[in-house]
C-alpha cells in the first residue's frame, strides 16, 4: 500500500481546527468536546434485533477525564468505537471533537481518527518489527510527516512517557507496562483533542496500572486534552472527574464512584 502525502494534506482540510471553521453547519456549536443524542446501536442477530443502546445521551466538557464502567457487554468498547468513528451509531447524533462522527466517509473517518483522536486500548497493538521509536511516530509518518521530524517529535513523547532508555527495543523485549506506555506515547504523538481510553490498565498488575494512569492523569493536564476512560477499576475510576455507569442502554451518573480499598 502506497501513501500519499497530498491525499493526505487534501483530506487534512477537511478537519481544520481554527474557531471560524468550527462554527460552520458541519460542525457542532456547541463548548462540549462530546456531543450525543438519542444514541441508538442496533445488531441484527439470530434472534432478532438487539438493541444495545436506547436513546442515550453523553456530553463531555473541554478538559474533562470522564471514566464509564458497567458490566462486561453493557456497550462500552462499542461506545467509545462510535465516538473514535470506528463504528457507525443505528440512529441519534454523535458529534466528537465538533465533528458529526457519522456522516464521514471512511477515509474522512481514518484522517479524523489521526488529527482529533488518541486511542489506547486493553492490547497496546505495537508493530512487533518496529522499535518503540519507531511506533511512536507511525502516525506522523501516515499524515505524510518527513521521517527525522515524525522521529524527533516520537522522542519527545517517549520522554514524556518516561521511556526515552527504551527507544531502540521492539516490543518483544518491553514489559507490558512499558508497552502500554509506548502506546499512549504514539496515542498522543499528533496532538489530539481527546483521548480515547478503552481498559488500557486491564492487562496489568495493581502497581504498574497505578503508574500507567498516574501518566495518563499527568497528560491529561499538562496537555489539555479531554479525555474518557473505560475501566472496570473502581480506583482509578475515582479519580476521574466524574465517572458513569452505562447499563440498559443508559449512562447514569454515580455522585461518588466507589472505592474497592479498604
Amino acid at each position: 500500500m502506497t501513501f500519499s502525502p497530498s491525499a493526505a494534506a487534501a483530506q487534512a482540510s477537511r478537519f481544520p481546527r481554527d474557531t471560524e471553521s468550527r462554527a460552520s453547519g458541519a460542525h457542532s456549536t456547541e463548548s462540549a468536546v462530546i456531543q450525543v443524542r438519542g444514541l441508538r446501536k442496533s445488531y441484527q442477530t439470530a434472534r432478532g434485533s438487539l438493541d444495545l443502546f436506547q436513546g442515550l445521551d453523553l456530553q463531555v466538557e473541554v478538559g474533562e477525564l470522564v471514566a464509564i464502567v458497567g458490566q462486561s457487554g453493557a456497550g462500552k468498547s462499542t461506545l467509545l468505537h462510535i465516538l473514535g468513528a470506528l463504528d457507525a451509531p443505528s440512529a441519534g447524533t454523535v458529534y466528537c471533537a465538533s465533528i458529526n462522527v457519522a456522516s464521514l466517509s471512511v477515509h474522512e473517518a481514518a484522517t479524523f481518527r489521526n488529527r482529533e483522536i488518541g486511542y489506547v486500548w486493553q492490547f497496546h497493538y505495537l508493530l512487533p518489527e518496529f522499535t518503540a521509536l519507531e511506533n511512536v511516530a507511525m502516525p506522523l509518518l501516515a499524515r505524510g510527516e518527513q521521517k527525522l521530524n515524525a522521529l524527533a517529535q516520537a522522542a519527545n513523547w517517549l520522554r514524556e512517557v518516561e521511556l526515552e532508555d527504551r527507544s531502540d527495543h521492539r516490543p518483544g523485549e518491553l514489559s507490558g507496562g512499558e508497552q502500554q506506555r509506548v502506546a499512549l506515547a504514539r496515542a498522543l504523538v499528533c496532538h489530539p483533542r481527546l483521548l480515547l481510553a478503552d481498559e488500557p490498565t486491564g492487562d496489568l498488575d495493581n502497581t504498574t496500572a497505578a503508574h500507567v494512569f498516574g501518566l495518563i492523569e499527568r497528560l491529561h493536564k499538562s496537555h489539555q486534552l479531554t479525555s474518557v476512560l473505560v475501566t472496570h477499576n473502581m480506583d482509578l475510576a475515582a479519580r476521574c472527574s466524574r465517572t458513569l455507569r452505562l447499563e440498559y442502554g443508559q449512562l447514569k451518573a454515580l455522585a461518588t464512584a466507589p472505592s474497592t480499598s479498604n
